[in-house]
């Protein structure tokens, strides 16, 4: 009965990695054939940290490599396509911390446009859940396709913490309810985004910086909310909210007046 119950938790995770790494295949490939939003894969990582025009060509190797995996996978049951799970999902965690710190504007691109929200805990959290399944999967007797033709709890299980770790899913919901993309959506109201934005983490940071708790300026750009504050060394204090979801990422920048002309570089990032 024990080794029953070790051999199904150790296959119960292979469908859930064989049909991730099917959905990201084919995201990723209609982000790129497609056309998509103007300036998408600008925006989508890893693409956003290669040059320009090797964007595109390295969201198909990444696409083309998930599939020779899912395929692996759920054909055979060769060490090789098991630990080269393994490696995708523990270099994808890698990629999207590195992605949060270089260019916390930009989504992880796990599964296309779709993933376009900026990187935060969640997407992070899944690449890891990811590695410890496709860990645990290593040592499964079966292939993938006996694993999806008997399903089990566990595999349920799977699923459920997948699901509440995939910001993905919200963005699904929102492209449904409005039928555009994020910079095209009427967003939350002023006041709305102001009060999510003082129950993040950036503003309790920077809160005893600022002469008023009220901003002195306000715009929307594309997806995202600023707001303008005035700190007590005479600093604009620049607070950017994303538009999508209940605790949405905030951005924080602080702007001498020296540099007033300039781009301000983001400090700080919070999901």
């Amino acid at each position: 009965m024990t080794d029953v119950l070790e051999t199904g938790v150790l296959e119960s995770q292979l469908p859930i990695l064989i049909v991730l790494l099917v959905m990201g295949t084919g995201a990723k490939v209609v982000t790129v054939r497609g056309g998509g939003e103007p300036g998408a894969l600008s925006r989508l990582g890893p693409a956003v940290l290669m040059p320009g025009r090797m964007r595109a060509p390295s969201l198909l190797v990444c696409a083309a490599g998930e599939l020779v995996l899912a395929v692996g996978l759920l054909a055979t049951t060769a060490p090789i396509f098991r630990w080269g799970t393994v490696c995708f999902f523990a270099l994808s965690t890698y990629v999207l911390i590195e992605l949060r710190r270089r260019r916390p504007d930009a989504g992880c691109g796990c599964f296309g446009e779709v993933s376009s929200a900026p990187v935060g805990m969640r997407s992070i959290g899944r690449t890891v859940v990811l590695t410890g399944m496709s860990a645990l999967s290593v040592a499964a007797p079966a292939s993938g396709w006996a694993a999806m033709t008997h399903p089990t709890w566990f595999t349920a299980a799977g699923v459920a913490v997948i699901a509440l770790l995939s910001p993905e899913i919200e963005e699904l919901i929102d492209r449904v309810r409005y039928r555009a993309p994020c910079e095209q959506r009427p967003g939350p109201a002023e006041q709305v985004m102001l009060s999510r934005l003082r129950s993040s983490g950036p503003w309790r940071t920077y809160r005893e910086a600022l002469t008023s708790s009220e901003p002195y300026d306000s715009w929307r750009e594309l997806c995202w909310r600023f707001f303008v504050f005035t700190g007590h060394d005479h600093d604009d204090v620049v607070f950017a909210v994303y538009l999508s979801g209940r605790r949405p990422a905030v951005r924080v920048a602080v702007v001498s007046s020296d540099d007033s002309d300039s781009l301000p570089e983001y400090t700080s990032v919070s999901a």
